[in-house]
């Protein structure tokens, strides 16, 4: 472990978890995320994982990846990677897979939208993270607005909850927009 500053002036600990990720933790808030150790590209591979356990309900710490199992992350530092409005990276919880969604600069925070596979989160929150597409409280895939439904991309699981339960069809990147329906409302469900 290292001890550096950053830009508040409070110290972090830094810890190389990987070729290709660093876990800091700031020593006063106690606060952890995970940031790149190198480049990547749009789509690719950062990190295979697994789970070390199934619970049959959600936390903070865990994916979900049926209506009754959601997994606590190995590698254990990908349980650092925080939300975003504006994510980065992705968990494909098929392929279990954590992907870049666009270009990742070193030194770069990963984030992923929380959402992306949880359907009804166990700690809603009001999101701090300034981006200029920020939906501010994020609860789940379950209560986002149809009109936002087509900016991201979402776990097979939860893009199988949006079809069955809200009748929305997610629109992955490069696939064709429908000119009417659903996807183009500006009003939430």
């Amino acid at each position: 472990m290292t001890m550096s500053s950053v830009k508040t002036n409070l110290a972090t600990i830094k810890t190389s978890e990987s070729n290709a990720a660093e876990k800091r933790i700031d020593v006063i808030t106690r606060h952890r995320s995970l940031y790149s150790r190198k480049e990547f590209k749009a789509n690719e591979v950062i990190a295979g994982f697994s789970w070390k356990k199934i619970h049959s309900k959600p936390s903070y710490l865990t994916i979900q990846i049926s209506d009754n199992e959601h997994i606590e992350l190995l590698p254990e530092y990908l349980e650092c990677v925080n939300h975003s409005c504006d994510p980065n990276c992705f968990f494909d919880t098929t392929k279990q897979l954590f992907l870049s969604l666009k270009p990742i600069k070193e030194g770069e925070e990963f984030t992923f939208f929380y959402p992306s596979s949880e359907w009804d989160m166990d700690q809603a929150f009001q999101c701090n993270c300034h981006s200029e597409v920020c939906i501010g409280l994020i609860k789940g895939a379950k209560y986002l607005p149809a009109n936002l439904i087509k900016n991201y991309r979402f776990t097979d699981f939860i893009e199988q909850k949006l079809r069955t339960e809200r009748g929305l069809q997610p629109i992955r990147p490069g696939q064709h927009v429908p000119k009417s329906g659903i996807h183009n409302s500006s009003s939430p469900l």
